[in-house]
């Protein structure tokens, strides 16, 4: 069996939110903060070991995590903040004897289920995928990152929303930001990305290309419903979140 480690991205600063005083993990739907209902559903997951990276006003984040979870949480400190690559790179120390899969995940997607991700898991598994991406069929895929595939419909690259050119903006398979990958082939990768996109950041997707270009094997899963996988950058989206998850157990 492959034993499971998972980084959770907890540094956003939330600017669209509203409330600058609050990082965006723990803005709150039916009196939970986003974050509590991602890690509710990774304890399902029994991973070896979880890290979040925390940002803006992360000892907020620490505390809120620390008071309402027990097993095995550590925390990395991203400053300043370069991007969702450089996040994951910072927790590289923390996973130095880990030998297994790394899954990455969104502190602000708060319907993802611990039943997709086993599903997104057991894929990766079963096709001994060195790098997963986990996707969905957006309605309306603006500013999500496209997944690109060739004429065989083969994946071979993700496209940032803002980088994306005409052709590939018609695209409605997204990025949900979910990614597994073995423990070796993600920090080799990642050691390999640049910043030289428009937003001067070092992109976690861009190990995607990386990969393919080292002759490793990358697949992208049509596991998530795209409601369950929405992150959430604004109020509006907030209020969506709120009602899908209001509506699931109806």
């Amino acid at each position: 069996m492959n034993l499971l480690s998972v980084v959770v991205l907890a540094a956003g600063k939330g600017k669209r939110m509203n409330n600058p005083e609050l990082p965006k993990v723990l803005a709150n739907i039916n009196n939970f903060p986003l974050i509590y209902y991602v890690l509710n559903e990774v304890v399902k997951l029994s991973p070896l070991s979880t890290v979040l990276v925390t940002g803006h006003k992360g000892e907020m984040v620490r505390e809120f995590v620390n008071t309402n979870f027990k097993g095995s949480f550590h925390f990395a400190i991203q400053e300043p903040q370069l991007g969702t690559g450089h996040a994951v790179l910072i927790t590289e120390k923390l996973f130095y004897n880990f030998i297994g899969n790394i899954l990455i995940l969104a502190g602000d997607v708060p319907n993802i289920s611990a039943s997709t991700l086993v599903e997104f898991i057991h894929n990766h598994n079963i096709s001994d995928s060195d790098i997963s991406v986990l996707s969905a069929l957006a309605p309306n895929p603006y500013g999500y990152g496209r997944i690109i595939r060739d004429g065989n419909n083969d994946f071979i690259k993700i496209t940032e929303h803002k980088d994306a050119n005409e052709s590939e903006l018609e695209i409605n398979e997204i990025n949900s930001g979910i990614i597994l990958a073995k423990s070796d082939v993600l920090f080799d990768t990642l050691h390999l990305v640049g910043n030289n996109n428009n937003q001067n950041e070092y992109y976690l997707t861009d190990i995607i290309e990386i990969g393919l270009k080292n002759y490793k094997k990358v697949f992208a899963f049509q596991c998530g419903d795209f409601y369950e996988i929405q992150g959430v950058n604004t109020i509006d989206e907030l209020q969506k979140a709120e009602e899908f998850k209001n509506n699931l157990g109806k």
